[in-house]
């Protein structure tokens, strides 16, 4: 059986992950768990009018290319623009 990482278009390479995100992302949970994260957020953003943006797959009618991660990230800036 073929492994999943092995469908995936990523980057051949040799260097190392430095990040270790399989042994920090837990503790990063539990830490936003602990200071209840959720809650502080959704009372930042209580009062505010919702901000909805739909958005589509990013490359469902053809290869992906540098406009889809251009369009991404003008995205995101409307995003967290709007909602700070």
């Amino acid at each position: 059986m073929k492994d999943y990482k092995d469908t995936l278009n990523l980057p051949k390479t040799e260097l190392a992950m430095k990040a270790n995100l399989p042994n920090k992302e837990p503790e990063l949970l539990k830490y936003w768990e602990e200071i209840d994260l959720y809650k502080k957020l959704k009372e930042k953003g209580q009062g505010k009018k919702k901000f909805i943006l739909h958005d589509g797959p990013p490359y469902a009618n053809g290869a992906i290319h540098i406009g889809h991660a251009v369009n991404k990230t003008l995205k995101d800036i409307v995003v967290k623009n709007t909602n700070s």
